[in-house]
Protein backbone atom coordinates (compact mmCIF):
# COMPACT_ATOMS: atom_id res chain seq x y z
CA UNK A 1 0.00 0.00 0.00
CA UNK A 2 1.03 3.18 -1.14
CA UNK A 3 1.12 6.20 2.14
CA UNK A 4 -0.61 8.95 0.23
CA UNK A 5 -1.38 11.23 3.05
CA UNK A 6 -0.08 14.53 2.22
CA UNK A 7 2.79 13.79 -0.76
CA UNK A 8 4.43 16.42 -2.19
CA UNK A 9 4.66 16.54 -5.78
CA UNK A 10 7.89 15.00 -5.64
CA UNK A 11 6.71 12.00 -4.19
CA UNK A 12 3.26 11.64 -5.77
CA UNK A 13 5.79 11.47 -8.79
CA UNK A 14 7.67 9.00 -7.22
CA UNK A 15 4.81 6.58 -6.45
CA UNK A 16 2.83 7.36 -9.41
CA UNK A 17 3.35 4.22 -11.77
CA UNK A 18 2.86 2.21 -8.68
CA UNK A 19 -0.58 3.24 -8.57
CA UNK A 20 -3.48 1.75 -10.11
CA UNK A 21 -3.54 1.80 -13.78
CA UNK A 22 -0.48 3.40 -13.75
CA UNK A 23 -1.80 6.31 -12.46
CA UNK A 24 -2.90 7.64 -15.07
CA UNK A 25 -6.07 8.85 -14.05
CA UNK A 26 -4.98 10.63 -10.76
CA UNK A 27 -4.54 13.59 -9.28
CA UNK A 28 -3.01 14.96 -5.85
CA UNK A 29 -5.32 17.35 -4.56
CA UNK A 30 -4.10 18.91 -1.53
CA UNK A 31 -1.39 16.51 -0.85
CA UNK A 32 -3.66 13.54 -1.00
CA UNK A 33 -4.27 11.23 -4.26
CA UNK A 34 -8.02 11.32 -6.09
CA UNK A 35 -8.59 9.19 -8.72
CA UNK A 36 -10.80 9.87 -11.59
CA UNK A 37 -12.91 8.09 -13.28
CA UNK A 38 -11.56 6.51 -16.92
CA UNK A 39 -12.91 8.54 -19.97
CA UNK A 40 -15.49 7.20 -21.85
CA UNK A 41 -15.19 7.51 -26.06
CA UNK A 42 -16.16 10.84 -26.14
CA UNK A 43 -13.13 12.11 -24.04
CA UNK A 44 -11.06 10.33 -26.16
CA UNK A 45 -12.89 11.96 -29.87
CA UNK A 46 -12.30 15.25 -28.32
CA UNK A 47 -8.86 14.86 -27.56
CA UNK A 48 -7.77 13.55 -31.09
CA UNK A 49 -9.53 16.24 -32.71
CA UNK A 50 -7.59 18.50 -30.87
CA UNK A 51 -3.99 17.23 -31.54
CA UNK A 52 -5.40 17.18 -35.32
CA UNK A 53 -6.53 20.47 -35.34
CA UNK A 54 -3.39 21.96 -33.17
CA UNK A 55 -0.58 20.06 -34.98
CA UNK A 56 -2.42 21.95 -38.33
CA UNK A 57 -2.33 24.80 -36.77
CA UNK A 58 1.36 24.22 -35.47
CA UNK A 59 2.22 24.05 -39.32
CA UNK A 60 1.19 27.60 -39.66
CA UNK A 61 2.81 28.90 -36.28
CA UNK A 62 6.04 28.85 -34.81
CA UNK A 63 5.00 30.29 -30.83
CA UNK A 64 4.19 28.28 -28.51
CA UNK A 65 3.37 24.53 -28.59
CA UNK A 66 0.38 22.10 -26.53
CA UNK A 67 1.15 19.19 -24.37
CA UNK A 68 -0.76 16.46 -23.76
CA UNK A 69 -1.70 15.41 -20.15
CA UNK A 70 0.79 17.20 -18.64
CA UNK A 71 0.89 16.95 -14.87
CA UNK A 72 0.82 21.16 -13.22
CA UNK A 73 1.72 21.56 -9.97
CA UNK A 74 -0.84 24.30 -9.08
CA UNK A 75 0.03 24.70 -5.34
CA UNK A 76 2.41 23.81 -2.49
CA UNK A 77 1.89 23.01 1.09
CA UNK A 78 0.07 21.11 0.50
CA UNK A 79 0.99 20.45 -3.04
CA UNK A 80 -2.00 19.97 -5.49
CA UNK A 81 -1.03 18.55 -9.25
CA UNK A 82 -3.57 18.61 -12.04
CA UNK A 83 -3.79 16.71 -15.26
CA UNK A 84 -5.54 19.36 -18.08
CA UNK A 85 -6.17 17.30 -21.37
CA UNK A 86 -4.22 20.10 -23.12
CA UNK A 87 -1.38 22.56 -21.93
CA UNK A 88 -0.72 25.13 -24.26
CA UNK A 89 3.44 26.78 -23.48
CA UNK A 90 4.31 30.20 -25.00
CA UNK A 91 7.90 31.46 -24.28
CA UNK A 92 10.75 29.21 -23.31
CA UNK A 93 12.42 26.47 -25.48
CA UNK A 94 10.33 24.53 -28.13
CA UNK A 95 9.04 21.41 -26.85
CA UNK A 96 10.78 21.96 -23.38
CA UNK A 97 7.68 20.47 -21.15
CA UNK A 98 7.31 17.96 -23.68
CA UNK A 99 9.28 15.00 -22.03
CA UNK A 100 8.40 15.72 -18.33
CA UNK A 101 5.45 14.21 -16.73
CA UNK A 102 4.69 17.36 -14.12
CA UNK A 103 5.90 20.88 -14.72
CA UNK A 104 6.32 23.62 -12.16
CA UNK A 105 6.11 25.90 -15.54
CA UNK A 106 2.59 27.47 -16.32
CA UNK A 107 1.39 27.02 -19.90
CA UNK A 108 -0.55 30.11 -21.34
CA UNK A 109 -3.94 28.06 -21.80
CA UNK A 110 -5.37 24.88 -19.98
CA UNK A 111 -7.47 22.60 -21.78
CA UNK A 112 -9.74 20.75 -19.78
CA UNK A 113 -12.50 17.74 -20.40
CA UNK A 114 -15.68 17.68 -18.42
CA UNK A 115 -16.22 13.93 -19.70
CA UNK A 116 -17.22 13.09 -16.31
CA UNK A 117 -19.30 13.52 -13.39
CA UNK A 118 -16.07 14.05 -11.25
CA UNK A 119 -14.58 15.87 -13.53
CA UNK A 120 -17.86 18.19 -13.76
CA UNK A 121 -18.43 18.27 -9.56
CA UNK A 122 -14.71 19.61 -9.28
CA UNK A 123 -15.13 22.74 -11.92
CA UNK A 124 -14.91 25.38 -9.51
CA UNK A 125 -11.72 23.83 -7.64
CA UNK A 126 -10.49 23.01 -10.96
CA UNK A 127 -10.88 26.87 -12.03
CA UNK A 128 -9.78 28.14 -8.27
CA UNK A 129 -6.30 26.31 -8.75
CA UNK A 130 -5.64 27.11 -11.97
CA UNK A 131 -6.44 31.15 -11.44
CA UNK A 132 -4.20 30.77 -8.39
CA UNK A 133 -1.30 29.51 -10.18
CA UNK A 134 -1.30 32.41 -12.75
CA UNK A 135 -2.84 30.59 -15.95
CA UNK A 136 -4.50 33.06 -18.20
CA UNK A 137 -6.93 31.14 -20.15
CA UNK A 138 -9.16 27.81 -19.82
CA UNK A 139 -10.83 26.14 -22.04
CA UNK A 140 -13.29 23.57 -20.36
CA UNK A 141 -14.70 21.36 -22.92
CA UNK A 142 -18.49 19.88 -22.51
CA UNK A 143 -18.81 16.75 -24.66
CA UNK A 144 -22.73 16.48 -22.80
CA UNK A 145 -24.08 19.82 -23.28
CA UNK A 146 -22.06 20.56 -26.67
CA UNK A 147 -20.36 23.70 -25.52
CA UNK A 148 -16.44 25.12 -24.30
CA UNK A 149 -16.49 27.75 -21.52
CA UNK A 150 -13.80 30.14 -21.38
CA UNK A 151 -12.74 30.90 -18.34
CA UNK A 152 -10.02 34.30 -18.25
CA UNK A 153 -9.70 35.26 -14.70
CA UNK A 154 -11.02 39.14 -14.52
CA UNK A 155 -13.13 38.98 -17.51
CA UNK A 156 -16.34 37.79 -17.57
CA UNK A 157 -16.71 34.16 -18.74
CA UNK A 158 -17.91 33.32 -22.37
CA UNK A 159 -19.72 30.53 -23.49
CA UNK A 160 -18.90 28.55 -27.29
CA UNK A 161 -21.81 26.72 -28.55
CA UNK A 162 -21.97 23.80 -31.50
CA UNK A 163 -22.86 26.34 -33.86
CA UNK A 164 -20.30 28.92 -33.03
CA UNK A 165 -16.35 28.28 -33.09
CA UNK A 166 -13.01 28.58 -31.22
CA UNK A 167 -11.25 31.32 -32.94
CA UNK A 168 -8.80 33.78 -32.69
CA UNK A 169 -11.07 36.33 -31.90
CA UNK A 170 -11.09 34.38 -28.55
CA UNK A 171 -7.06 34.26 -28.30
CA UNK A 172 -5.52 36.82 -26.02
CA UNK A 173 -1.89 38.46 -25.33
CA UNK A 174 0.15 36.72 -22.78
CA UNK A 175 1.70 39.27 -20.40
CA UNK A 176 4.34 37.36 -19.53
CA UNK A 177 5.77 36.61 -22.62
CA UNK A 178 4.03 39.59 -24.42
CA UNK A 179 3.00 36.65 -27.33
CA UNK A 180 -0.34 35.85 -28.52
CA UNK A 181 -2.44 32.91 -27.38
CA UNK A 182 -3.53 30.96 -30.27
CA UNK A 183 -3.60 33.41 -32.84
CA UNK A 184 -5.83 32.68 -35.90
CA UNK A 185 -6.70 29.28 -34.47
CA UNK A 186 -10.28 28.38 -35.60
CA UNK A 187 -12.07 25.02 -34.97
CA UNK A 188 -15.85 25.15 -35.14
CA UNK A 189 -16.90 23.57 -31.71
CA UNK A 190 -18.96 20.85 -33.29
CA UNK A 191 -16.09 19.62 -35.15
CA UNK A 192 -14.37 19.13 -31.38
CA UNK A 193 -17.17 16.27 -30.97
CA UNK A 194 -17.46 14.94 -34.28
CA UNK A 195 -16.71 11.15 -34.57
CA UNK A 196 -13.27 10.49 -37.03
CA UNK A 197 -14.74 8.60 -40.16
CA UNK A 198 -11.54 6.04 -39.38
CA UNK A 199 -13.30 5.39 -36.31
CA UNK A 200 -17.24 5.31 -38.04
CA UNK A 201 -15.97 3.03 -40.91
CA UNK A 202 -14.77 0.71 -37.97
Amino acid sequence: MIDTALLTAETFLDSLYDLPDGGQWVELIRGRVETLSPPEEDHRIVVLNLSKVLAEYMNRNTEGYPCFDLGLVVGRNPDTVRFPAVSYFLGGEMFGESDQTITENRPALVIELLSSNDRRRTLNDRIHDYTLAGIAVMWFVDPIDKVVHIIRPGYPNKTVREDEALCGSLAWQHKASGLSILPEFRISVADLFAVPESWEKS
